[in-house]
C-alpha cells in the first residue's frame, strides 16, 4: 500500500488485528510506516542491496517525527544508491555496541513516553551503568544480571527489583527492536518477595506535613505536593498538568488521555481549597505560563518532587511514607466521609472496581462505630444519646 506519509496518518493508522500493517512514501523510495498488532509505531526504510531484500528500521513514533524519518530516508536512499548497505552497517555497529550505547537508544526511544522516565534514569545511574555500562550487550550474561540485582537487594530489595525491570526491559529491545543481540538474559531472574502496604497520613500527620510544606524554600514544588493532597491525583498528572485543564466556572479538572494511566480523559470536580489554591498559584505566575507547576523554564514542567518530599518527611517525621502515600491518604479520608467506593474510584481515576475495592477495609471503623450505636440502643447503654427502643420478650 503507497501514499504520503503524514503526521495525520501515523497518528490515527488502526492496528492490525494480526501481524503489522506497513504503508510506504509515495515520495521517497523504500520509506515506510509500520503498526503492529500490539500498537507499536515505527518509520522503515526498505531497499535492496547485494542481491538481499533488506528492513532498516528508522526509528519510534512519536520519538521521531515523519519530517526527521523522512529526512532519515532520504540519507538512507542515497547511500544504497551509491551502493553502501545501511542495514550490514548497523550489524556490525550492533556487534560492538555497549550498554551505554543501549541505554541511549532506550532514552531517546522510550523514555519519552514513560511517566516513571525521572526513575529510570536515576537507577540508570546509580546501579545500572556502574555494573554494566561498558559490557558489549552480547556479551552480558544471566549471572551479571542476577549479581547486579544481588547487590541492589543489599539496600533494598523493591529497589533491587526495579533495577531488574529496567534492565530487563532493555535487553528485550536489545533482543526484538535493536537486534544487538538474540536472548533476554534477564528473563526469568526471580523477583525479591514483596508485600503490598498502604500508609495513610492521620490528622496530626497531614497538619505536621502541612507545617514542613510552608517552610520549604520553593512554594512552587510545595504547592505541588499541597496538590496531591487535596486532589488525590498522581505525581505524573500533577506535574504535567496546564492551565487549559481547568474550568474555573465548572471548577473541574479535566486530564487530558495522554497524562493518566488508564489513557482515558478524567474530569475531576475540585473543592473550594483545592480551587482556591489554583488561585493563588495562578496570581503569582508570570502571565502565559502554561503549566501549572512549571520547572525552571516556565515553558517546561517541574521535574521532580524527591528533593521537597525528602524535607518534608524529616520535617514532619512520616520518614516511612512515600508521595503515593498521600494518594491512599485522599482515600481513606472519602471513606471516612461515608463515600461509596464506586465514588472514590470515580474520584480516583479507576476503571477497574477491584482497584479501588484495595480501600474496603477502611470501611472497618465508620462501621464498626455505627454497629456500636445499634449495640447501644439495644443494650440500653446509651452513652450516645441515642433512642432507646426495649426489645419485647416472647410470651
Amino acid at each position: 500500500m503507497a501514499q504520503k506519509i503524514t503526521d495525520k496518518l501515523v497518528r490515527t493508522l488502526e492496528a492490525p488485528e494480526s501481524g503489522q500493517t506497513k504503508i510506504y512514501d509515495t515520495d521517497v523510495r523504500g520509506f515506510g510506516f509500520r503498526v503492529t498488532k500490539a500498537g507499536a509505531r515505527s518509520f522503515i526504510f526498505h531497499y535492496r542491496a547485494k542481491g538481499r531484500e533488506r528492513l532498516y528500521t528508522i526509528g519510534q513514533y512519536p520519538a521521531w517525527s515523519v519530517e526527521a524519518a523522512r529526512n532519515e530516508a532520504k540519507g538512507l536512499r542515497k547511500a544504497v544508491d551509491r551502493g553502501d548497505d545501511p542495514m550490514g552497517e548497523r550489524h556490525e555497529d550492533r556487534q560492538a555496541a555497549t550498554v551505554k550505547r543501549l541505554w541511549e537508544l532506550y532514552e531517546r526511544d522510550h523514555l519519552p513516553t514513560k511517566r516513571d522516565a525521572d526513575r529510570d534514569r536515576e537507577m540508570w545511574k546509580a546501579d545500572v551503568k556502574p555494573a554494566l555500562g561498558a559490557l558489549k550487550v552480547q556479551d552480558v550474561s544471566r549471572s551479571d544480571v542476577r549479581e547486579l540485582h544481588r547487590k541492589v537487594t543489599k539496600r533494598g530489595p523493591i529497589r533491587a527489583n526495579r533495577v531488574l525491570a529496567l534492565v530487563s526491559k532493555m535487553l528485550s529491545l536489545a533482543a526484538t527492536e535493536y537486534e544487538m543481540r538474540a536472548d533476554n538474559p534477564a528473563k526469568g531472574i526471580p523477583r525479591n518477595p514483596e508485600q503490598k502496604r498502604e500508609r495513610y497520613l492521620s490528622q496530626k500527620e497531614i497538619a505536621a506535613v502541612s507545617k514542613a510544606l510552608a517552610e520549604y524554600p520553593s512554594q512552587n514544588a510545595a504547592n505541588a505536593v499541597r496538590w496531591l493532597l487535596l486532589t488525590g491525583c498522581r505525581k505524573s498528572e500533577a506535574l504535567a498538568m496546564t492551565w487549559d485543564e481547568v474550568d474555573w466556572d465548572a471548577g473541574v479538572w479535566t486530564k487530558p488521555q495522554t497524562n493518566t494511566k488508564q489513557k482515558k480523559s478524567h474530569r475531576v470536580p475540585l473543592s473550594a481549597p483545592a480551587l482556591q489554591l489554583l488561585r493563588d498559584i495562578a496570581s503569582a505566575q508570570e502571565e502565559g505560563t502554561p503549566y501549572v507547576f512549571p520547572g525552571r523554564q516556565a515553558n517546561e514542567p517541574l521535574k521532580q518532587l524527591h528533593t521537597v518530599w525528602n524535607f518534608v518527611r524529616d520535617k514532619a517525621g512520616v520518614q516511612d511514607v512515600r508521595l503515593h502515600d498521600l494518594r491512599h491518604t485522599y482515600a481513606s479520608i472519602l471513606v471516612s466521609a461515608g463515600l461509596s467506593l464506586p465514588m472514590i474510584g470515580a474520584l480516583l481515576g479507576h476503571t477497574q472496581q477491584a482497584t479501588t475495592q484495595r480501600y474496603a477495609h477502611l470501611y472497618d471503623d465508620p462501621l464498626r462505630e455505627a454497629t456500636e450505636r445499634v449495640g447501644a440502643v439495644v443494650s440500653g447503654n446509651n452513652d450516645q444519646g441515642a433512642d432507646v427502643v426495649p426489645l419485647r420478650k416472647n410470651g
